[in-house]
């Protein structure tokens, strides 16, 4: 397959790296700040389960915890098709990086995929709201 358009959506967040990638990658946390999975995940065997709301019930599976700030999951639909998604948290001086790689689907349109990436955005800066309050 031919590679596909991609963004990478990041934002600067003040705290730690280590303390960020110790937030993000708990999946329990994840519908403190991701939308798209606000109804929550529960746990089934190495997967996570959730509601995808108008996709339906998802699978989650997340790469296991590293030193590397590495979150990348796949998400799977009830249809059976997946998606690899590539979360990454990096040092930036004393504050952190996250970053989200979305990777453009073939039969998304521009409107689709620009919602899309709007949606990321919102969420890593709810991300970034709850890790520099607390």
């Amino acid at each position: 397959m031919t590679p596909m358009p991609a963004r990478i959506i990041h934002l600067t967040i003040d705290r730690p790296w280590r303390d960020v990638y110790a937030f993000a990658s708990q999946p329990e946390n994840i519908p403190r700040w991701a939308a798209g999975l606000a109804s929550g995940l529960s746990r089934e065997g190495e997967d996570w389960i959730g509601d995808g709301g108008p996709i339906g019930k998802i699978r989650v599976r997340f790469a296991p915890r590293n030193d590397f700030g590495v979150i990348d999951h796949t998400v799977t639909l009830e249809t059976g098709i997946s998606f690899e998604n590539a979360l990454r948290v990096v040092p930036n001086g004393d504050g952190a990086e996250i970053m989200f790689t979305l990777i453009r689907q073939p039969d998304m349109d521009d409107k689709a995929f620009e919602k899309d990436v709007a949606a990321i955005h919102k969420d890593l800066s709810t991300l970034k709201g709850i890790l520099e309050k607390s």
